[in-house]
């Protein structure tokens, strides 16, 4: 029987031998290799953190001590440690295991995560109410060196420095920016800190002390001050002690039992404490070694050469937004790019290596990105700002407040816009065309195909205004290239005009909206299909011009249905009614009936995109069908 096979559920860890725990390291990466090989997933995170993920599992008893994973893509060993090995199957398919902390999943995941920065401000939260409820249990939060730059990080930490109870954050540093502070004098020091001995030394000096007459209390400022002199010139974590948090570390990220030791000790503090740790990305995997970034996360591949399965077979929408912006840098000098930690996950890497000097990655902070972005379009430049669509929701408040209150000329390229598949409801950007359409000065353009996205930040280039394109992940649109009407702002694009149904499509779904038509020709219907390319503003000629002969309006858009395209043509249709209900001769014969098609009001959990649509009703064969029943309603 392999070390791994006698993990069978949370602890089972803990029996065995000290000499066995490499031997289950390797079994835990070969096994992960392997599996995600076949299914995708995050490779190189995960990799880097096997035995750091096996101390914590050694020092904290799960579930009663609640471990929060930041993001939390890394957390594949913690599901094995806890007994889910049998489940990595069907890891990321739908109704299979999640790539994610799921709390629904299991009791072991304390809290769900899938976005960055979260972990501290999740952790205190425990903490309060573990210390409220008078419970006694470790509450351990795991953070990136990367996630530091989000703010909300140094909210929280800012929060959790005044505690005087327990609190463990664990900062997973596999990028060593910090290596070159280490000395021998600050590994010294740290030995010593990090015992229970000398703290509990430190706490019973400053006690005796405090209790001298008229001297104690000078005392205690005088030492604190002397030492903290020290720690600043060899310490790498007086950030951290200058907030209050103790720091230890940096420790070696792949010593387990090392690892093991300090995270026993650190559940005695009590007060926050941080431990730095060293990791390697892609760890035990070579070409996840070599390019980290790549494996960060991943289709299917083959484990020899680390090469995807598939092939590719044609630019991606990211591929030709990347393309076409670096084309634009060239005649447009005053246009910059600003990227969230993702320049190759939305395409800006050739910007960036051909205008290094207009092109700014803040880190993972979407809020500073666009406001720093609102800053530089005030200053007279021409910002573009590239970003998932489930991240630029952390920066709702900014668009509103900073870029679209001033009207300032700043441009939002939003990638993976739509059903994003394997990572599920965290990631799926299924809601930004409701926020962006919701605020004033805001115009939103969504794209039919790749052709058009081109055409799109051409057009976003000479527009003076905030301005949103928004596009879907993956393979880009071929079809409809004959179909290229000039942008003009506001109005949509008709493709094919019938009569009795109207397709109004929104980016995506107009391949699908065709896809649509087509089924409706064999029974006799020729509908219109419009690319309405402007969610907002609403091109209302366009709906008061196809009412006349089309007594059935079908929005569809892969979006939310509250907020999105759909709601804003029902409200305005209904407006029309009013307007013309009562007028004799009006051209608006009768309010056409209308069928929202879009996602409903529910998260949409991981797996295949074409699964996904189907669940949620907007796959060519579910709509063809809802139409079917309002024409044919005695059919059933």
């Amino acid at each position: 029987m392999t070390m791994l096979e006698r993990i069978r559920k949370p602890g089972d860890i803990k029996k065995l031998k000290k000499k066995e725990y490499n031997r289950l390291a390797q079994e835990i990466r070969n096994f992960l290799i392997e599996k995600i090989s076949v299914t995708g997933g995050h490779l190189a995170s995960n990799l880097g953190v096997v035995e750091l993920t096996m101390a914590l599992h050694l020092a904290f008893d799960p579930p009663k001590d609640r471990i929060v994973w930041d993001v939390g893509h890394q957390s594949y060993t913690h599901k094995l440690l806890t007994g889910r090995k049998d489940d990595f199957d069907e890891l990321r398919t739908y109704g299979g295991m999640s790539g994610f902390p799921k709390r629904r999943e299991s009791v072991c995941d304390a809290f769900d995560t899938g976005h960055s920065s979260t972990s501290i401000s999740a952790g205190l939260g425990l903490v309060e109410a573990r210390d409220l409820a008078g419970e006694d249990y470790a509450v351990v939060s795991v953070i990136g060196d990367g996630a530091l730059t989000g703010g909300m990080a140094y909210e929280a930490l800012n929060n959790a420095s005044r505690l005087k109870t327990n609190f463990i954050i664990i900062l997973n540093d596999n990028n060593m920016s910090i290596s070159e502070n280490i000395g021998g004098i600050s590994r010294h020091l740290n030995s010593i800190r990090s015992a229970i001995p000398y703290n509990k030394l430190k706490q019973s000096t400053e006690s005796t002390l405090s209790k001298i007459p008229v001297v104690g209390d000078s005392l205690i400022r005088q030492i604190v001050k002397t030492k903290s002199l020290i720690k600043q010139v060899f310490l790498p974590g007086m950030l951290f002690e200058n907030m209050g948090i103790t720091y230890w570390g940096p420790l070696d990220g792949h010593n387990i039992e090392g690892l093991a030791r300090v995270l026993h000790e650190a559940r005695h503090i009590r007060r926050p404490v941080v431990i730095h740790v060293l990791t390697q990305k892609g760890r035990g995997y070579g070409p996840a070694e070599e390019n980290p970034a790549r494996f960060h996360g991943v289709d299917s591949f083959e484990i020899e050469t680390g090469l995807p399965k598939k092939k590719k077979t044609g630019d991606s929408y990211t591929d030709i937004a990347g393309r076409t912006l670096a084309e634009l840098g060239e005649r447009y000098p005053s246009m910059v790019t600003v990227t969230a930690a993702m320049p190759d996950g939305t395409g800006l890497t050739p910007f960036s290596h051909k205008y290094p000097d207009r092109f700014f990655d803040v880190g993972i902070a979407e809020a500073h990105a666009v406001t720093f972005a609102a800053g530089m379009a005030a200053g007279g430049l021409k910002p573009v700002v590239a970003v998932y669509s489930s991240f630029l929701q952390r920066a709702y408040d900014q668009i509103l407040h900073d870029v679209c209150i001033q009207e300032l000329p700043v441009v939002f390229a939003v990638d993976r816009a739509g059903l994003v598949g394997s990572d599920g409801e965290t990631h799926q950007g299924i809601f930004d065309l409701s926020f962006l359409s919701s605020i004033p000065n805001m115009s939103v353009i969504a794209p039919k195909n790749g052709w058009e996205l081109e055409a799109a930040f051409r057009y976003a280039m000479e527009y003076e205004g905030p301005i949103a394109i928004r596009y879907p992940r993956g393979q880009a649109y071929t079809g409809l290239k004959e179909y290229q009407a000039p942008f003009v702002h506001g109005k949509s694009e008709v493709l094919f005009r019938g009569g009795e149904v109207a397709l109004l499509a929104v980016g995506s779904m107009v391949e699908t909206a065709c896809q649509v038509r087509e089924l409706l020709l064999e029974k006799g219907i020729n509908a219109s299909v419009v690319n309405v390319r402007f969610v907002k503003p609403l091109d209302t000629d366009m709906l008061e011009d196809l009412a006349i002969d089309h007594p059935l309006y079908v929005t569809m858009e892969e979006n939310v249905l509250r907020g999105g395209f759909g709601e804003a043509v029902g409200r305005y249709l209904h407006q029309m009614e009013e307007r013309t209900g009562q007028q004799p001769g009006s051209r608006v014969p009768k309010r056409p009936k209308l069928l929202c098609i879009g996602i409903p009001d529910m998260y949409v959990e991981h797996g295949n995109v074409d699964i996904l649509k189907r669940e949620v009703g907007i796959d060519k064969d579910g709509i063809f069908v809802k139409i079917c029943n309002i024409l044919w309603p005695e059919n059933g």
